[in-house]
């Protein structure tokens, strides 16, 4: 079992934070995985036919991770919360790349509605799993380069575990210890908002797509939500 925390100081932040963490056991990452297929090219069909676009920096659900990259002291324009970064991405290239199918569900969610997404290989992560603001002493290697070592700025808010940091500047990037792979059979996955008031039932519309996609190749799986009224929750 492990245990997800929003910190006393992120939750005063932040206090309108919501975040769908999205479990799933047994997954089969090495079969086709038809629903996702076709929701991600029903996507890029979509923008090719001028009828959705990602959204942009001007869109309230993404200057909101703006402005809260700049509370920390990240600059948004140089280091792009990951649905900003996958936007710009997609609507330069008119796709997305495709990782594995896990990942590609993750992706299409977390574009469609405009929210930022990650998730966990949680065979790899050790202990709990802190929201927190770093202190500067941990460490994180980047995913897709396994020989780098990075320390967070002191401030900064990072997913961690009790080895190291998970993801940083918030939403940012994912850690290479704890990818999500075609052999990842237990994951969490989040979904995540600053805008509760405003987008808690995009976040929950989007975290049951999300767990729909999942279904046919997981022997279960489970949603259940961080906020700063319930700090915690284990899966």
């Amino acid at each position: 079992m492990t245990t997800f925390r929003i910190s006393p100081a992120v939750a005063d932040a932040f206090p309108d934070t919501l975040i769908a963490v999205v479990t799933a056991t047994g997954l089969r990452g090495h079969h086709p995985w038809p629903a996702t297929t076709t929701a991600l090219e029903d996507l890029e069909q979509q923008l090719a036919d001028g009828t959705w676009a990602p959204a942009d920096e001007a869109d309230p659900r993404i200057e909101e991770w703006h402005t809260a990259y700049r509370s920390f002291g990240t600059n948004p324009r140089r280091i792009r919360p990951s649905v900003d970064a996958m936007g710009r991405r997609m609507a330069k290239k008119g796709i997305l790349p495709r990782i594995n199918p896990a990942v590609d569900s993750y992706n299409t969610v977390s574009i469609r509605h405009a929210l930022p997404a990650g998730a966990f290989d949680l065979d790899h992560v050790t202990g709990d799993v802190d929201i927190r603001h770093a202190d500067g002493t941990e460490t994180f290697t980047p995913l897709g380069e396994p020989d780098t070592v990075e320390h967070p700025k002191p401030g900064e808010i990072i997913y961690t575990d009790t080895t190291d940091v998970l993801t940083r500047h918030w939403n940012h990037r994912d850690a290479h210890r704890t990818r999500v792979t075609e052999d990842s059979a237990h994951v969490a996955f989040v979904l995540e908002t600053l805008a509760a008031a405003r987008d808690g039932h995009r976040l929950t519309t989007a975290a049951g797509e999300l767990r729909d996609l999942l279904t046919a190749h997981a022997t279960g799986s489970t949603v259940h939500y961080l906020s700063p009224e319930h700090p915690q929750v284990t899966v």
